[in-house]
């Protein structure tokens, strides 16, 4: 019987040694995977913008910026045992205009694939609007990561409903001790610890976030504002440590140097839950209205934390139904009163995180390779292999 061999599926994305949020949003769906009885282990065809020490996982490389790489690649796919192929999008990954040579490679394809948007633009360039439309129509499905990009994904790019699956992004699962244990460790006991992490750069408004930190530590004397991870590598490559020197000014000049600390470092997933873990309030203050997901906000989320973010569309989703609180973009006094609002309502903080964990379990990374699994399947046993 068809329905009961096990199949092999292939992952086009990113992966670590390479830093980069996607890069590890696979490696942790991959690993995830492999205990789905009815799949082999995943393979992962890594998107290479140079050399990287890779894991046995990977046992192809696409040459991100090499045309040619990304036929040869597809040629590679239909030569193999492997029966479907999960793009992981972001139009930043791949080559040519706005990524467009992903669509050589899918032209050549011989295998149904399924594309996992990592960003959904409401007002996209002509060149992302095509780019995506062409990989939903050639799509099996079209995975997004929050409920309110389907009407985008109908309306902007013309993909057909029925080709549209709703799958939270995934969260690591640890046991972890209590937040005051992990406070105590690392010398920060009875102080309100609020947290931003991920790799910095301009868009995510760290800036307004300091602002506000200046507004309430006079009435707040025990907070302390943790700026986790290093500078994003492109960031890093365009203008080097600029904006992390602008932001280290800024703490100075507000004379708020015992509020703000920072950790210059890519940060491991068990340091990144350690922190959340420890956090009182993790914040987001990030400036693109537009951004249809936050891995680092999805992390909060299936933590329990209480979340301050401005109205991005991801956090708006994310944050409905009183399980966090959101401020206009580009106004430390908007975020420096609903980050009041949680230190002076300890009953609404408690309410809050309560909400927040109930649908946080649901996003761990066990449930969501079982969508993912049932997704696979559904698509292979139609296909009569």
């Amino acid at each position: 019987m068809t329905s009961n061999r096990i199949r092999n599926v292939a992952f086009l994305s990113t992966y670590p040694s390479r830093e980069c949020g996607l890069a590890t949003f696979t490696q942790d769906l991959v690993r995830a995977l492999d205990n789905i009885e009815l799949l082999n282990n995943p393979k992962v065809i890594a998107v290479s913008d140079k050399n990287y020490n890779y894991s046995d996982r990977v046992f192809m490389e696409l040459s991100q910026h090499d045309r040619e790489s990304y036929i040869n690649t597809a040629k590679d796919i239909n030569s193999s045992d492997v029966e479907l192929l999960v793009i992981e999008h972001e139009y930043g990954i791949f080559g040519g205009e706005c990524g467009e040579n992903i669509l050589d490679l899918v032209n050549e394809l011989d295998i149904p694939f399924i594309t996992t948007l990592h960003t959904v633009l409401p007002n996209p360039s002509e060149k992302q609007r095509e780019v995506l439309s062409e990989l939903g129509k050639k799509s099996a499905k079209i995975v997004t990561m929050a409920k309110n990009t389907k009407p985008i994904l109908e309306s902007v790019y013309n993909i057909e409903p029925t080709k549209i699956e709703f799958i939270h992004h995934g969260v690591p699962f640890r046991i972890l001790e209590s937040r005051e244990i992990l406070k105590q460790k690392i010398g920060l006991t009875g102080k309100n610890v609020i947290s931003t992490f991920g790799l910095l750069s301009p868009g995510k408004g760290l800036e307004y976030g300091i602002e506000a930190i200046a507004q309430i530590v006079e009435e707040h004397k025990d907070v302390i504002y943790l700026i986790l991870g290093q500078t994003h590598p492109g960031v890093k490559k365009e203008s080097g440590e600029v904006y992390r020197e602008k932001l280290i000014d800024m703490v100075e000049k507000l004379d708020i140097k015992e509020h703000v600390s920072f950790v210059d470092k890519y940060l491991s997933k068990d340091e990144i839950i350690q922190y959340l873990r420890m956090s009182d309030i993790y914040m987001t203050p990030y400036l693109n209205k537009d951004q249809a997901v936050s891995g680092t906000l999805a992390y909060a989320a299936g933590y329990g934390r209480v979340i301050v973010s401005t109205a991005y569309s991801y956090a708006k989703e994310m944050l409905s139904e009183g399980r966090g609180l959101l401020a206009e973009f580009h106004d430390s006094h908007s975020l420096a009163k609903q980050l009041k609002y949680v230190l002076e309502n300890p009953e609404a903080k408690r309410e809050m995180e309560s909400k927040t964990l109930s649908v946080g379990k649901t996003m761990m990374w066990e449930n969501v390779a079982n969508k993912y699994g049932r997704l696979f399947m559904d698509i292979l046993g139609e296909l009569k292999i």
